[in-house]
């Protein structure tokens, strides 16, 4: 049995936003809230990042067109004494699923620790 670390990729959809941090406020406070709710205050949340195609550089996975917007979320937690990475995603996504209904996840990192 072993401990991982996992991270979780989530697409936010924000409405009635102005701009990007705007976006960003708005997901990361509703994640925050339906996590909250289901008792995962110890899930990180972090927004994703992007490359830029023009400059190369990282930027904030968000897009935003008329007032609405799609916003790229980072979810991590500890897993411990699972059987493997795989079971450790699983168990990622369940628990973490469970609060955020119809969001879809997506593994993107398994450490272990």
């Amino acid at each position: 049995m072993g401990n991982y670390h996992v991270t979780l990729q989530a697409s936010y959809i924000a409405k009635n936003v102005e701009d990007v941090e705007d976006a960003i406020g708005v997901a990361i406070s509703q994640i925050g809230k339906l996590l909250n709710k289901g008792s995962l205050d110890y899930v990180d949340i972090d927004v994703g990042l992007t490359i830029c195609p023009k400059c190369g550089e990282p930027i904030d996975c968000v897009l935003v067109v008329a007032k609405t917007a799609i916003v790229g979320i980072l979810l991590s937690m500890k897993v411990f004494n699972a059987e493997s990475p795989e079971h450790a995603v699983r168990i990622a996504k369940s628990s973490i699923g469970r609060a955020l209904k119809d969001i879809p996840l997506e593994d993107v990192d398994v450490v272990e620790i």
